[in-house]
């Protein structure tokens, strides 16, 4: 068992790469789109932000994370976590070669749940059923994620909606200097927007390494050591550098033309989405939630100049998701588990 936990967090590292260019790339997208960087300034300065919120941004997403599969004993989590993830990163990596901002959250819960029903059935997944209808901060289990996956988009959609009529009535009849200005605060909204991706995506896999270790009897905690937090900071920012221009030219170029303050609208109001999620403990798609906002700023400023086909196939990525990737990681279950018990 102890070399297949090690096969599983360095999958975890594997996974924390792509989603570096597939969560982490959108936040690049409107800032380079709108000319407020140039493509090697503005993933540069992302990556950096990423890793930084990475390696600084907290717990309580892992903790979330680390809590939906539930078992006994804890030593079957193992080869499930392995399956999930391995499916995750078949779908980030299909989803990149098409150019689709999918959600690498998404298929990382999928993947876990899809795994988790193959191992224990219905009882191998935490569902938090019991507070389906209680507030959303009160929730847990996979209620919880899912409760928090379908309304960051919204909110994403209706903030970014907000954002450019508030900021077309604020700089109506200003001169356009004022475009400088703009691009200068696009700076600052950039790195807020990538410091707080940075905190939630990683914490993602960094909940799954801390599951991973405490099941192995490597740790008798959910503690999160440093080289994990070091090790997914550096992955996150170097998947941002390396990956991600398919899905930047999708969001930042096929859905409008994107304007300064259009990036702006779109940071300001993802950021605030996520940076709320994030305290809340919950996962969350960065590239949803970024894809969303900017088809609300999008429609805000003239719904006749969107690309609205592109808004559906990012729409339809988010359906189908998380059923491929159950689907996919409940058939890897039903090979890797054998083997791994072999193994062990």
């Amino acid at each position: 068992m102890i070399e297949v936990a090690w096969l599983t967090i360095l999958l975890a590292f594997a996974f924390t790469f792509t989603n570096g260019f597939q969560d982490a790339s959108a936040v690049a997208a409107t800032f380079i789109a709108s000319r407020s960087a140039t493509p090697k300034q503005g993933i540069i300065f992302v990556a950096a932000m990423d890793f930084m919120g990475a390696l600084l941004g907290g717990t309580a997403v892992a903790f979330t994370i680390s809590g939906l599969l539930a078992m006994e004993p804890e030593t079957r989590l193992v080869p499930v976590i392995l399956a999930g993830l391995t499916a995750a990163i078949i779908w980030n990596l299909v989803t990149w070669r098409s150019g689709l901002p999918s959600s690498s959250t998404h298929s990382l819960i999928g993947g876990l749940v899809g795994a988790g029903i193959a191992a224990g059935g219905m009882g191998g997944v935490y569902w938090g059923l019991e507070e389906l209808l209680a507030p959303p901060h009160e929730m847990t289990g996979l209620v919880k994620v899912i409760a928090f996956l379908v309304l960051s988009v919204i909110l994403g959609l209706i903030a970014g909606y907000i954002m450019r009529k508030a900021t077309r009535t604020l700089l109506m009849n200003t001169k356009r200097s004022l475009n400088q200005d703009i691009i200068r605060l696009n700076w600052a909204a950039a790195a807020i927007m990538a410091f707080s991706n940075g905190a939630n995506d990683s914490q993602k896999q960094l909940g799954v390494i801390a599951l991973v270790l405490l099941s192995a009897g490597f740790s008798t905690s959910y503690d999160i050591p440093l080289w994990a937090r070091m090790g997914c900071a550096i992955l996150l920012g170097a998947g941002t550098l390396t990956g991600g221009w398919r899905i930047m030219t999708t969001l930042g170029r096929k859905i409008f033309k994107i304007d300064p303050i259009h990036s702006f609208d779109s940071q300001i109001s993802s950021g605030a989405v996520l940076v709320g999620s994030t305290l809340a403990g919950a996962p969350v798609s960065s590239s949803h939630i970024i894809s969303t906002s900017v088809i609300g700023v999008g429609a805000a400023e003239n719904p006749r100049k969107m690309h609205w086909s592109v808004g559906r196939e990012i729409l339809l990525a988010m359906i189908v998701t998380i059923p491929v990737t159950m689907v996919l990681a409940f058939g890897i279950s039903l090979l890797l588990i054998p083997i791994t018990r072999g193994i062990s």
